[in-house]
């Protein structure tokens, strides 16, 4: 059954690449036709011919692929049908007697940003004001070179502020809005579909042209309208074959995002920086008007770049404190790790002083057999819980670390009798049930104890490590609970277990 479909199924894929090919190649044949011919009727037929492919091209892709959501390409094709309208009542009317050609072709321009908004927005779970700042920061260039060369010069021509000077000076806002868009979606998104890079380029190949027509109504430039007409015959041809590539489904939906990809869009922004500077060089016969509104928009801008500098230090300064957090502690209990303990006494030397010091090194009996019933994870939370009892009993100065598995250090400017005194706290602490996930366990601890002298003396943590490790193993042979090193120089410490109720740690 197999071998019989698959040669049927061969011919009908080559049918759809031929056919595919033929509408591209008659949409570059289209495009083509103004060059040659310099007729404004062969450049409206044409614009008909270029649009009618591009609506067939993105039927045929919303037919085949069935995208879910399919709106965006819904909204572009109602954009199409309008901008033909508005260009039609535009060369075929007087257009300054109606306003109609203009409201078909902004109401395209609503389409156009709404699917790109729906498009190019990427999806996040929560709003990064970091993105919306450079974006915003993006807008804010885009809107004052539109004021400077687009805005400025069409108010000055402009025999009072009607309509038609209105919807004039609309399109470049709205340009500046398009390509605020954009630019959000490239700096933020590093995924990059063929469909989605077509978009892109139809977009961008839009606001050629768009700055072609509003340079045009400046006064700044003639380019004739059969030229005019080909970008948005272009950006259209681009689309259309964005709806038939198959990676057009994946269009408009989540999409993993960049955040902190500063370094790209910091450069995009240093550009937009650089171009405004020249402005006021530029624009420099500008009226007050002028003045005040390149002013106001350089101020947010610079603002804008001010309060992104600022944020980006406040956000270096939390991951710097966060990678020091996670180098000096242990990420399962949150105490100390083993290399933050050595540097303890180094750290503390103002606080403590003077004062004697004693460790404490606490083991816990009885988490392995722990761990061989319930599994390493049982165990982990077994190890959490300690940790937490560890907390709350010593002070707030006191350094606490996990040593290692389930090893425990306490580090603090203690004497003999206040060591003990902590020591028994920790027992009956420890002594006390565990209510875990898997069981209640019980468990008890062994602890050695190390003093030194006031902290003038040579004692090392190191030294200090070692004398207690050595009387927590004595304490775990004997079942003593606790005993000091000191104890252990001098004779052995007493034998036979010793017992801990909740009472001794009042």
């Amino acid at each position: 059954m197999g071998t019989d479909e698959q040669p049927a199924g061969r011919p009908g894929r080559r049918l759809r690449v031929c056919w595919r090919s033929l509408l591209s190649s008659c949409g570059v044949l289209i495009l083509a036709l103004p060059l040659v011919v310099e007729n404004r009727l062969m450049a409206l037929i044409t614009l008909y011919a270029s649009v009618g492919i591009a609506l067939v091209m993105i039927g045929a892709g919303v037919h085949r692929f069935r995208p879910r959501s399919p709106l965006p390409w819904y909204l572009l094709s109602a954009s199409a049908v309008q901008f033909t309208i508005g260009t039609t009542l535009r060369e075929v009317t007087d257009w300054h007697r109606h306003p109609f050609d203009d409201l078909f072709t902004l109401s395209g321009y609503c389409c156009i940003g709404a699917a790109a908004v729906l498009w190019l927005r990427p999806r996040q779970n929560s709003t990064d004001h970091d993105l919306l700042l450079d974006s915003g920061l993006i807008g804010l260039g885009a809107a004052l070179l539109s004021w400077t060369f687009l805005i400025s010069p069409i108010l000055h021509r402009a025999h009072g502020f009607n309509f038609t000077t209105a919807t004039a000076i609309t399109y470049p806002v709205i340009d500046a809005l398009l390509l605020t868009v954009v630019a959000h979606s490239v700096v933020t998104s590093p995924r990059s579909e063929t469909s989605l890079r077509l978009v892109y380029l139809a977009m961008l190949v839009i606001l050629a042209g768009d700055l072609g027509y509003n340079l045009e109504t400046a006064g700044s430039a003639d380019l004739g309208r059969q030229i005019l007409l080909m970008p948005l015959q272009l950006a259209y041809t681009l689309i259309g074959a964005a709806a038939l590539h198959p990676t057009m489904v994946v269009l408009g939906g989540p999409r993993d995002i960049h955040a902190h990809r500063s370094r790209q869009r910091a450069s995009i922004i240093a550009i937009v920086m650089i171009v405004a500077a020249l402005v006021p060089v530029v624009g420099s016969s500008l009226d007050l008007m002028d003045r005040v509104v390149v002013s106001s928009l350089f101020a947010l801008l610079l603002a804008g770049v001010l309060l992104r500098s600022e944020r980006a230090i406040e956000r270096s300064a939390r991951s710097e404190r966060r990678a020091q957090y996670q180098a000096d502690h242990d990420m399962l209990t949150g105490l100390l790790n083993r290399a933050a303990l050595l540097r303890a006494l180094h750290r503390n030397r103002d606080r403590w002083g003077d004062q004697p010091l004693a460790l404490l090194f606490i083991d816990l009996d009885g988490f392995k057999r722990v761990n061989d019933n319930w599994g390493h994870a049982v165990g982990d939370e077994l190890i959490a819980n300690a940790a937490a009892r560890i907390r709350r009993i010593i002070r707030r100065d006191d350094a606490a670390a996990r040593y290692g598995g389930d090893e425990f250090v306490v580090l603090a400017p203690l004497g003999r009798q206040q060591a003990l005194l902590l020591a028994e706290r920790l027992l009956a602490t420890l002594g006390e049930p565990f209510e875990l996930s898997a069981a209640e366990v019980r468990i008890a601890a062994s602890i050695g104890i190390a003093c030194s002298g006031p902290r003038g003396s040579d004692t090392t943590v190191y030294e200090l490590l070692r004398e207690a490790d050595s009387a927590m193993y004595h304490a775990k042979e004997y079942s003593l609970g606790y005993v000091f090193h000191a104890d252990l120089r001098h004779g052995h410490p007493e034998s036979g277990p010793r017992t801990w109720r909740r009472e001794s740690a009042v």
